[in-house]
């Protein structure tokens, strides 16, 4: 009977410390990355779970007389002239780097650089303003498709650093090592 209780009780506990020991091997990072990207606020900031609340949050936030300004720019100078003003404030607060959830929304649709993400949410607020279709998941391919176009090039382009070359036995001196007794 006390073998019966002992293995019982070993058996209940034996889940709970290998459960404990494997939260512990995750990097902290992770834990905080995992943690981040469900946050609602993250600093007191309100982070929007999709475009369509990025578009929203803009609207509150923007005053009118800088709608009205940002409406005199084409599409690409918008993009252009507010990526390091408006595109670096919603890259910094909204945490394009760190992880939040609408970096992982935007990452999901395609848009994966925090770079991108801040000019693909400027086109977007543009196009909304100007009450032109959004056409989101379009917008969105073109910045995967430059993306791979980029990583393409940057591939052709590279240079060898280094080189390592292997010397391999021909395959008669394999064989003849297989059927040779040590000795």
């Amino acid at each position: 009977m006390l073998k019966l209780k002992t293995a019982i009780a070993v058996l209940c506990i034996f889940p709970l410390t290998l459960q404990a020991q494997m939260e512990q091997i995750h990097d902290p990072s992770e834990q905080e990355y995992a943690w981040r990207i469900q946050q609602e606020y993250l600093y007191e900031v309100y982070i929007p779970k999709d475009v369509n609340e990025v578009l929203l949050e803009l609207n509150r936030l923007i005053d009118e007389p800088s709608k009205n300004k940002f409406l005199t720019l084409s599409e690409d100078e918008a993009a252009y002239k507010l990526f390091f003003s408006l595109g670096r404030w919603m890259s910094y607060n909204w945490r394009f780097y760190d992880g939040s959830r609408l970096a992982v929304c935007l990452q999901k649709m395609g848009v994966h650089h925090p770079d991108d993400m801040s000019r693909f949410l400027i086109i977007l607020f543009h196009r909304s303003l100007k009450k032109q279709p959004l056409e989101v998941k379009r917008l969105a391919q073109q910045f995967s498709d430059a993306e791979e176009l980029g990583k393409k090039e940057r591939l052709q382009k590279g240079t060898i650093i280094f080189e390592e070359k292997r010397k391999v036995a021909p395959p008669d001196n394999r064989e003849n090592r297989k059927n040779t007794p040590r000795s």
